[in-house]
């Protein structure tokens, strides 16, 4: 037997068959394969939000648009990878991976694929064409965009459907997870803008305009009563274990991503919609944006308040901490529109500082992240507690 320390950080040990004679790092990738979970695919969103993020800073740096065309590239191929695993774990035990999506206590990254694919859709349309070609660029956008709006209806849907109609859920276990199954359809409403100005003129655009609304509207409605219920929950038993607390960070998603999808939308209304709605709706961009800003930068700092609190007495690495790359992505990208749409030098400045932080907190997650997956191939599948914050 052989033992690998668990990608949770925990320190404990877990006794593992040992791979075939012959297996060497073939077993280790088969074990690795038998572990992917729906969390796996919070390293395709980290790493996709960079290249994204970089596209939408009011500054142009030397090198950038090369570097964020490599982190897309990279994203792409972590989420074919993950694709790929998913599906033969779906293949060798139907039944345990059906298990997974159903169960609330440990599904809670289910909206985590969908906003991979999402995230790297939108990529695809603002870097691949140097890949791929313009035209091939665009289909290979439409068809991510439609794959991932509809898993991410289904898993928004879903975990209200279960939560409604399953057991009881007392208040300790209302969980910030919840909120990843909240998001996609936001992210949907972001990058769905990128493809309005693409979509055929006329009522078809206007129908993937309005369709980006309601998507928007529906994902902050229902993010919007599960930040209240989870602030509640924390207000009453408070933060929870070490291992938990970079899901803090998850509530940056909903809020930067409103603040994006808003002014992003509002850019490409006139494309669709006549004045003065097309003006009305731009403006919303600042109307809406600004102030939920302000709540996102609260947060922002409570979340790293506790962060560095919480370092001090030991914060154990897990799968976790990619919740620190994606929601500070969204909140790049929010002040940068922002800040492009208001002119503002204080947030062109903010947003470039943000970048910097995103960038040097992925490599650091991605290192880490890297080394943890081969050395502890036979972690445990989530490589996450059963609970987060």
């Amino acid at each position: 037997m052989a033992t690998y320390p668990p990608l949770d950080g925990s320190g404990s040990s877990a006794a593992r068959p040992d791979p075939a004679p012959d297996g060497g790092s073939r077993g280790r990738l088969g074990q690795m394969v038998s572990n992917v979970a729906a969390n796996w695919y919070a390293s395709v969103m980290g790493t996709g939000i960079v290249a994204i993020a970089a596209a939408t800073l009011p500054q142009r740096f030397s090198g950038l648009h090369t570097a964020a065309t490599a982190m897309w590239a990279l994203s792409a191929f972590l989420l074919v990878v993950l694709v790929g695993f998913t599906a033969a774990q779906w293949r060798r035990d139907p039944a345990a991976a059906r298990g997974r999506v159903a169960d609330l206590t440990k599904g809670y990254f289910n909206g985590a694929p969908p906003v991979a694919v999402l995230v790297v859709g939108a990529g695809t349309l603002l870097y691949g064409g140097a890949v791929f070609g313009g035209r091939a660029a665009l289909d290979i956008a439409w068809v991510l965009w439609f794959a991932g709006t509809l898993a991410g209806l289904v898993c928004a849907a879903g975990v209200l459907y279960l939560l409604f109609t399953g057991l009881p859920v007392p208040l300790d276990r209302v969980t910030i997870g919840w909120l990843m199954c909240m998001v996609p359809p936001m992210v949907s409403a972001a990058t769905g803008a990128l493809l309005v100005p693409h979509a055929a003129a006329g009522q078809v655009r206007l129908a993937l305009l309005l369709c980006c609304y309601a998507l928007f509207g529906l994902s902050l409605s229902v993010s919007a009563i599960a930040t209240v219920l989870i602030c509640y929950r924390m207000s009453q038993h408070k933060v929870g274990p070490a291992v938990t607390e970079p899901t803090l960070w998850i509530v940056l998603g909903p809020l930067g991503q409103s603040i994006t999808a808003a002014n992003a939308l509002g850019n490409v209304a006139g494309t669709a919609i006549r004045a003065p709605d097309s003006t009305a709706l731009r403006a919303f961009g600042i109307v809406f944006g600004a102030p939920t800003w302000g709540f996102a930068t609260l947060w922002a700092g409570l979340a790293l308040a506790i962060t560095v609190r919480t370092k001090r007495s030991g914060l154990p690495f897990s799968l976790a901490w990619w919740s620190f790359t994606f929601p500070l992505g969204t909140y790049v990208t929010a002040t940068s529109a922002l800040a492009l749409r208001t002119g503002s030098d204080p947030f062109r400045v903010y947003a470039a500082a943000l970048y910097i932080a995103l960038v040097l907190i992925w490599i650091r997650v991605a290192a880490l992240t890297a080394y943890r997956a081969w050395r502890a191939g036979s972690a445990s599948p989530s490589g996450l507690p059963d609970r987060i914050a």
